[in-house]
């Protein structure tokens, strides 16, 4: 299944499933448009100072997934987020309480919009819902739960943006988004991985829970622009 292909996971989506996504054309680095979502990633240190440079132009804070690159005096780093990169082989069987719909409509991706950036600042763009499939639980009208896909190569999606607003947690609707969302993915004959903050055990536990296994930690180098803040 080219699993080494998960060591370089932006790199790899950008050449494969989400090509069209890319910023640039360089045979050496890609990036997503920003507007989508600001990662990256590389085959070779070679010039891959100058391909940052360029997209510091588009974007003042981004993030190179996997190896740590070299950089120019025009960018800094500004952290390190080590992640377990976790992966899953079968859906998980799970007890389906909920009803789940899939954000579709601009309102819903509004609502979508709202809730990831309330709990997951920063990372979240106008354009992410558009990389693949988002799906949600709504009570009373108001969206209260989210997961859905981001990185997209052949074999591998991963599943990203698993989010319920801090009012309604511990009621098991991210363990029925996830275990939904996989069964989506395991459908296309593909892969799920997520990658979550080394810190984030409780996040860990549930994914290990539902089957995810960590195959290994990788980092999410966070680069900005120098005089941005």
């Amino acid at each position: 299944m080219e699993t080494e292909k998960l060591d370089n996971p932006a790199w790899y989506s950008l050449i494969e499933t989400h090509h069209f996504f890319a910023s640039n054309h360089s045979q050496n680095a890609k990036f997503y448009h920003p507007q989508y979502c600001t990662f990256g990633g590389f085959i070779n240190q070679k010039k891959v100072d100058i391909e940052i440079d360029q997209y510091a132009l588009l974007a003042d804070s981004f993030y190179v997934v996997g190896e740590k690159p070299i950089l120019s005096s025009k960018v800094e780093l500004k952290n390190e987020l080590v992640c377990n990169q976790m992966l899953l082989n079968q859906a998980p069987e799970v007890d389906m309480s909920e009803q789940i719909i899939e954000l579709k409509t601009v309102g819903q991706k509004i609502d979508l919009f709202e809730l990831v950036n309330l709990v997951q600042p920063g990372y979240f763009k106008a354009n992410t819902p558009e990389l693949g499939r988002y799906f949600g639980i709504y009570k009373n009208s108001k969206l209260i739960a989210v997961t859905g896909e981001r990185m997209k190569m052949n074999n591998y999606t991963e599943i990203s943006a698993v989010v319920t607003d801090p009012y309604h947690t511990g009621k098991g609707y991210a363990k029925q988004l996830i275990a939904h969302t996989s069964s989506k993915i395991f459908n296309e004959n593909k892969v799920p991985y997520l990658h979550v903050a080394e810190t984030n055990i409780g996040a860990i536990k549930l994914y290990e829970k539902l089957g995810f296994y960590t195959r290994r930690k990788i980092s999410f180098w966070n680069l900005i622009k120098k005089g941005s803040i």
